[in-house]
């Protein structure tokens, strides 16, 4: 009776621990966060994506409201466009604006919404007229070393010649001394 109860108790134990797994794994494909609601789609066209995926979160005040659902490129403006599907529960006014924003310094990218003032919502299908692409890490990097290199160059002073030995004045000699 004492091992069967034993075993009862590591084959729960072993349960638990697949169970745990399972969550960690739906949390870092991030497949846990959605309740898998009714959704509307809204598009939105990014000079770059930089390293945004498909099933990056999409934020509003930091709070997960829809995910990316496509990313494909525009054969007429060459632009990323990006398809996200957002929850129902979450309505955003016509003149959202959608940024490509990062987690921390090199954390995962994801599409942050700023709510504008407009009296009428977003609906399916709408495409977002107010974006900004994501900043390439290795762009800025690239801009601040060329930046502050014509800085240096054309900051540094011209050498200026040295300066001329002084020279004390001849003592002035009253004419009758001579």
């Amino acid at each position: 009776m004492n091992k069967r109860k034993t075993e009862a108790l590591v084959g729960l134990f072993v349960l638990l621990g697949l169970g745990a797994l399972a969550f960690l794994a739906l949390q870092a494909a991030n497949l846990g966060s959605m309740t898998g609601g009714a959704t509307y789609t809204v598009q939105a066209r990014f000079d770059n994506i930089g390293g945004l995926k498909v099933r990056a979160a999409v934020r509003a005040a930091g709070v997960t409201v829809g995910r990316v659902q496509s990313i494909t490129l525009d054969p007429q403006t060459f632009q990323g466009l990006v398809t996200m599907d957002i929850e129902s529960d979450f309505q955003f006014p016509k003149d959202t604006a959608a940024k490509i924003l990062t987690s921390g310094l090199l954390g995962d990218q994801y599409v942050g919404f700023s709510p504008g003032g407009d009296d009428a919502n977003l609906a399916n299908g709408d495409t977002l007229a107010q974006t900004q692409s994501a900043v390439v890490l290795e762009n800025l990097i690239g801009q601040f070393l060329t930046g502050r290199a014509d800085d240096a160059g054309a900051a540094a002073p011209a050498p200026s010649p040295a300066p001329a030995p002084a020279t004390s004045p001849a003592p002035a000699t009253p004419e009758g001394l001579k």
